[in-house]
């Protein structure tokens, strides 16, 4: 791999396409576990230039220079001011609603433009996705120029927070007599709160985008309580998130994520050490124990037992090892470039792991002790904890970064099957500022083959992942002619259609497709979605659906997680034990259900 030349997958472009699906798949994924997507180091260079320029530079220099602290390039005069710490938050919102931060550029399926985000949400006519049917005021799928004027409201009100002075505070004064840059004005902090939940309520999607499960309770906690509370809730607001995330790495997904993901590292390791991650390549590629113990150990167990530690601790010595094993944790998910590139929101968790635990210790008035009510402690534990338990309980209720799902591989996930030459319907959706990537790769050079088997690598991918086995096993099971078909990975399809996605298939559900055959009207067979939920922590099952966007769910059914990750991605065994539930009567419209043997207690009330 060169600075501008990538590793294109060693196959023959002119015959390549023309092999069977699942042919290509293992061919793909091979050529994944030694190189990842392969793209040129030069990609990487411009995520790193974007973060170190436009967030860390950028934004560290506006939140102490408006702040009358710094200059910015003096990190002991300003990285334990609660100012400064409100201000990259605010920033952090900003870029995400922006859409610069989080899923963008090649990696995250934005090739040409690069930017999705505001090109979308401040463009009235593009898809807007409600969360909830019963919200009056929300109806439609049409974004509306009313839905424009909250959007740029929200980035306006968010950078007049970030630019103007402090203001004095009783409650930081009595804490810390010596600070004089004051916190941000609580009253400037109401605007964009009520503009980010109505924004949310409006459309889902920019609500997922802005990172509002944790930056939202922030900016509450920054409006409403007092200096010291306002501290410990906001540590209590960053181990909410780390043990949820790491309680969301339980069961057999996870292992799966580390070694596609350690894979795809364009600075190290070495391919020895990539392929060690697998059981015995080429023959073999499900995770070896040495990805076990890094998914478990690493990650797991450090993202669960290290934030309590630092929650709990009264010692420096075991606060400072606990802060620094964090930070290298963020450090390592950042250097990986995973597909979504969550790097500024890693970053920020580095610095807040330091501002909180050892800005602001325990042993000097910031113990969970020391709030000022206990009431108050139970109440805002009891909220944090709300939409993670009820995510993991009930994945369908709830979406992935609420649930605290993150990137711990047990996503909502989906395929998308065109027909030959459907797929370009989809460049036909009014208002819509993109094409499909693989028409975004041929405006930048790439000749057609190379564009499309850049594409499927996407899919060899979800194929290594535990829910891409059982969603090529449904595709298999219902399409003949899947062999002949455009195979699309759904998060990056989703991307391209309304700007953002995060591993949540939330965003690219019935509802999406409802909205995009409203506009283009495949016919029958012409679209084919297959799409699974997140599995629901006490359950072995994950259920899935057969969508064809003219007739809508055709099927449904559910297939053992244990069964997906015994089989190799390219599945050379067939598909795997699938148990339909429901399915719909040909030509009448009329359901009908039949049930296997191996049903979940909530697949009947779902059916």
């Amino acid at each position: 791999m060169g600075f501008k030349t990538g590793d294109f997958p060693p196959v023959d472009m002119e015959t390549f396409l023309d092999k069977p699906l699942r042919e290509r798949i293992k061919t793909l994924a091979l050529h994944w576990v030694e190189y990842g997507f392969g793209t040129p180091r030069q990609i990487a260079a411009t995520y790193v230039v974007k973060v170190l320029f436009l967030y860390v530079l950028a934004g560290t220099a506006l939140a102490t220079w408006t702040s009358g602290i710094g200059p910015f390039w003096e990190v002991t005069s300003w990285w334990d001011q609660p100012i400064v710490y409100q201000k990259l938050v605010l920033w952090t919102v900003f870029l995400e609603a922006f859409g610069v931060a989080g899923s963008w550029g090649p990696l995250a399926g934005k090739f040409k433009p690069m930017t999705g985000g505001v090109l979308f949400w401040a463009r009235p006519g593009t898809i807007r996705l409600r969360p909830w049917k019963r919200v009056p005021f929300t109806s439609g799928d049409r974004r509306t120029a009313g839905d424009v004027v909250l959007y740029l409201g929200l980035l306006v009100t968010l950078l007049v927070a970030i630019v103007l002075p402090g203001v004095p505070s009783a409650s930081l004064s009595a804490a810390l007599p010596g600070t004089t840059a004051g916190l941000v004005n609580p009253t400037l902090l109401i605007a964009p709160i009520v503009l980010l939940v109505l924004c949310g309520l409006r459309d889902k999607t920019l609500f997922i985008a802005a990172r509002s499960e944790q930056y939202l309770p922030a900016m509450v906690f920054f409006a409403f309580l007092p200096f010291v509370d306002m501290i410990i809730a906001l540590k209590l607001l960053i181990v909410s998130v780390w043990v949820g995330a790491g309680v969301a790495k339980f069961g057999r997904h996870f292992t799966n994520v580390v070694p596609p993901m350690v894979s795809n590292t364009p600075w190290w390791p070495p391919r020895w050490l990539k392929r060690a991650h697998y059981r015995d390549f080429p023959r073999d590629i499900r995770p070896s124990k040495l990805a076990t113990f890094m998914a478990h150990v690493g990650g797991t167990l450090v993202e669960i037992v290290t934030p309590l530690v630092l929650l709990l601790s009264s010692n420096y010595w075991l606060t400072l090892a606990a802060v620094v094993l964090m930070v290298l944790f963020h450090v390592f998910i950042t250097s990986t470039f995973p597909l979504a590139v969550p790097l500024e929101w890693n970053i920020l968790f580095a610095f807040a792991a330091v501002f909180l635990f050892l800005g602001h210790p325990a042993w000097a008035g910031y113990g969970i002790g020391d709030m000022s009510s206990p009431w108050l402690t139970v109440a805002i534990v009891a909220g944090l904890v709300f939409f993670p338990v009820l995510g993991n309980l009930r994945p369908d209720l709830v979406a992935f970064t609420p649930s605290m799902r993150q990137y711990a591989g047990n996503w909502a996930s989906a395929l998308w099957a065109f027909a030959p030459g459907a797929e370009d319907k989809l460049n036909a959706l009014p208002h819509r500022p993109t094409k499909n990537q693989v028409d975004q790769l041929q405006a930048l050079g790439y000749p057609a083959p190379a564009a499309e088997i850049t594409m499927q690598q996407t899919i060899a991918w979800r194929s290594m992942h535990s829910q891409g086995r059982g969603l090529f096993s449904v595709l298999m099971k219902n399409l003949a002619d899947l062999d002949e078909r455009t195979v699309r990975e759904g998060e990056f399809g989703c991307n391209s259609l309304i700007g953002f996605n995060f591993g949540d298939g939330h965003l690219h559900n019935e509802d999406l497709i409802r909205a995009v055959q409203s506009r283009v009207g495949f016919a029958p067979g012409e679209w084919v979605v297959v799409w699974v939920e997140s599995q629901a922590i006490h359950s072995r099952v994950q259920h899935y659906k057969v969508i064809d966007a003219a007739l809508g769910v055709i099927e449904r059914g559910t297939w053992k997680v244990a069964d997906a990750v015994a089989e190799q991605p390219w599945l050379p065994n067939g598909p795997i034990p699938l148990t339909v539930t429901w399915t719909r009567k040909a030509g009448s419209g009329v359901p009908s259900v039949r049930r296997g043997d191996e049903t979940d207690s909530a697949v009947g009330s779902s059916a």
